[in-house]
């Protein structure tokens, strides 16, 4: 009888046992446990993100400076609108600023444009009842003596011209033609007559001026 031979059979170790650590396993339930923190608790998420900012810092924010109380405005002069209806009529002696610059062609010499803007700073009680008949009550003027005094201190006196009436040949005109009418001695009431009559039919537009007040009609 041929002899068996025996070989013993060595078997090769296994990469893991059936007691190994199952890494996988753990793998996906920390996974799972991450993403259930992120959907279910999303606050918590970021107020952990501000904290390990701010910590990150170690800065506190600086508190807000209390607010300090506003200085006191600088006065100015007083000054009222050219369009006021009632008017205060200045002293004589009153002394006006210098009278714009226009660059342009002017339309009148320079001695009737010197001498109707005078008229009109001197005179509101007089031009402040006179209308224009340029258009200029697109511009918000209500009288003649807005084409030329733009604004009044409160005692009357000019505090700042009105360069319109520099170039207008009919504000001059409607101006000069009043100041004439004045010095002949005629009232405001006859002025403002003689004014629409002669310009009235001329041009189709006119300031929407008040009447002159009783006092000053005679």
């Amino acid at each position: 009888m041929g002899s068996r031979m025996h070989t013993n059979e060595v078997s090769e170790p296994q990469a893991s046992g059936p007691g190994g650590p199952p890494w996988v396993l753990i793998g996906g339930v920390l996974a799972v446990a991450a993403l259930a923190v992120f959907v279910l608790y999303p606050g918590w998420v970021s107020e952990t993100r501000d904290a390990v900012a701010e910590a990150g810092h170690g800065v506190p924010a600086p508190e807000a400076a209390p607010e300090q109380p506003a200085a006191p405005a600088a006065p100015v002069a007083e000054t009222v609108p050219a369009a006021a209806v009632e008017v205060t009529k200045p002293d004589p002696d009153a002394p006006m600023p210098p009278l714009p610059f226009i660059p342009n062609m002017v339309p009148r010499p320079a001695e009737v444009i010197a001498e109707v803007y005078e008229f009109a700073g001197r005179n509101p009680d007089i031009l402040e009842f006179v209308p224009c008949f340029c258009g200029c009550e697109t511009a918000g003027h209500r009288a003649n003596s807005h084409c030329f005094v733009q604004s009044r201190n409160t005692d009357g006196s000019v505090a700042a011209w009105e360069p319109h009436g520099m170039g207008c040949a009919v504000c001059i005109d409607v101006a000069r033609d009043s100041m004439q009418m004045h010095a002949s001695g005629a009232t405001v009431r006859d002025i403002r007559a003689a004014i629409e009559s002669k310009y009235a039919s001329r041009f189709p537009r006119m300031t929407p001026t008040p009447s002159p007040p009783q006092a000053q009609a005679q």
